[in-house]
């Protein structure tokens, strides 16, 4: 059951259907200093994560009512909380698809408890740190690359005057690839810059973001001319 968010304390909300562990891990994130909420079923948690200010959200992906995967494919087209998913051991395919839609890391069952506990210090200190990782930021600067704009101050991304929609982790990746064109970046690099840190955190969750960016900037996704794979290194901008 969800108790009231302490606004002096990061939040995290457990989302996990198995008593069992629901009470470790309000006990271990307690002991660290988080204010944890805890919903039993994918509809309480999304619920919950919509009327509470939330800092982390820890989901379980097999869950009554709404699963872990439906729960994030709308959290993050609704915000850009932080998401750890949960999965069984094998579940491969489950893994993918949780970072495909938005997932920032995920942990398999059964896990560590200090391991999940890094995860959690990770993700949130890379989401204070994720604006400030951008270098040669600017006010009210603009970008321009042919018929791309890119507005750095309103965090606006427009081709050819329309205005194309942005995660803000998209926009992050784009701006910076912007800001230093024909320089490759290694996935290590994009991690570092954008998430704070390259440890800890899948490199296929870097693809996944260029795929998406690929899709609206590029005439084909399938052919890029503005994001370049370097192979065996990762990618740089052309523009």
């Amino acid at each position: 059951m969800a108790s009231k968010s302490q606004p002096d304390k990061k939040t995290v909300l457990v989302v996990e259907d198995e008593e069992n562990l629901v009470v470790p891990l309000r006990y271990n994130l307690e002991r660290e200093g988080y204010h944890v909420l805890a919903a039993s079923d994918g509809g309480e948690g999304l619920e919950v994560a919509r009327t509470e200010s939330v800092n982390l959200v820890i989901l379980d992906i097999m869950l009554p009512t709404m699963n872990g995967i439906e729960v994030c494919r709308i959290l993050r087209n609704e915000s850009d909380v932080p998401i750890l998913m949960l999965t069984a051991k094998g579940e491969e395919m489950d893994k993918v698809i949780g970072l495909e839609i938005g997932a920032d890391d995920y942990v398999t069952k059964p896990f560590s408890m200090r391991e999940l506990l890094a995860r959690v210090k990770a993700m949130l200190r890379r989401g204070e740190l994720r604006l400030a990782a951008l270098d040669g930021r600017s006010n009210g600067r603009v970008l321009a690359s042919g018929d791309l704009r890119i507005e750095v101050d309103s965090r606006k991304v427009l081709r050819n005057g329309k205005l194309l929609p942005m995660k803000p982790r998209e926009f992050d990746l784009l701006a910076l690839f912007a800001q230093h064109p024909a320089k490759a970046f290694t996935r290590d690099d994009i991690l570092d810059r954008i998430w704070g840190t390259k440890d800890n955190i899948d490199q296929r969750t870097v693809d996944v973001h260029v795929r998406w960016i690929r899709q609206k900037i590029e005439e084909g996704a399938g052919a890029p001319r503005r994001i370049i794979t370097v192979r065996g290194h990762g990618y740089r901008f052309e523009g």
